[in-house]
């Protein structure tokens, strides 16, 4: 076991420091990295889509690599990815990308995080945030990734990387991210393959209504915990 963690290692830092020679020693490789993070931080729904419509037939590629750069360093919400993906390529077609390359970008961060530890998990994602994960983590469990796919401006890469701390089997939390992150996706896309003008008030009351109904529901878990805690405490 031991040795196929150490095999992993090396093949994951192998990787890591191919990506970074090709960053280096690649101009163009250079250039579009920096314009896919700057394009990322504009929060700008339409110039993601510009962006991605650039690269014509490979539009969807470069889109599958964004979502998974959104995932293990840029702390932004991948809705913003999600509707440029379903205003350019149709609802359908945009939440089935969306969906698969969200899917791979959480499986990165899972394995990042189990293979390389916390350390490198921190500094991704951030010391602070990841100890107020472990705490969020340990007390919900599987509950904490729905609840986190339901925050609309939550960044999951730190939900990834927490389970990849955990005990969590990989499996277990692929199948839940995948349920969790679904129903969003759909509706996210369908929105965004709509989304001119007015349409844009709607979309904001809808994120607002996504992150009310996963307070709702972390409130009933803790009042439910609390019950549970209070009728072990009459019993003794």
């Amino acid at each position: 076991m031991k040795q196929k963690r150490k095999i992993s290692k090396i093949m994951m830092v192998a990787v890591i420091l191919a990506a970074i020679g090709v960053y280096v020693f690649v101009p163009q490789a250079q250039h579009s990295f920096h314009k896919m993070v700057s394009v990322l931080s504009s929060g700008d729904i339409a110039a993601v889509k510009t962006f991605l419509a650039s690269y014509g037939s490979y539009a969807a590629a470069v889109s599958f690599c964004l979502m998974i750069l959104q995932s293990v360093a840029a702390p932004i919400p991948a809705f913003l990815i999600t509707f440029a993906n379903a205003n350019l390529f149709g609802w359908v077609r945009g939440a089935v990308l969306s969906w698969s390359s969200a899917m791979a970008g959480a499986a990165l961060c899972f394995y990042i995080a189990r293979i390389l530890g916390r350390e490198a998990a921190e500094k991704l994602s951030g010391k602070i945030g990841m100890e107020q994960m472990d705490v969020f983590f340990e007390r919900y469990g599987k509950h904490s990734i729905l609840i986190a796919r339901l925050l609309p401006f939550l960044s999951f890469d730190i939900v990834s990387y927490a389970a990849g701390l955990a005990s969590m089997s990989f499996s277990g939390f692929m199948l839940a991210t995948g349920i969790g992150q679904l129903p969003a996706t759909i509706i996210y896309s369908y929105v965004g393959g709509m989304l001119t003008g007015g349409v844009k008030k709607m979309v904001t009351a809808l994120l607002l209504l996504f992150a009310l109904f996963a307070v709702v529901v972390l409130l009933r878990q803790i009042y439910k915990e609390k019950q549970t805690e209070k009728g072990n405490g009459g019993c003794c």
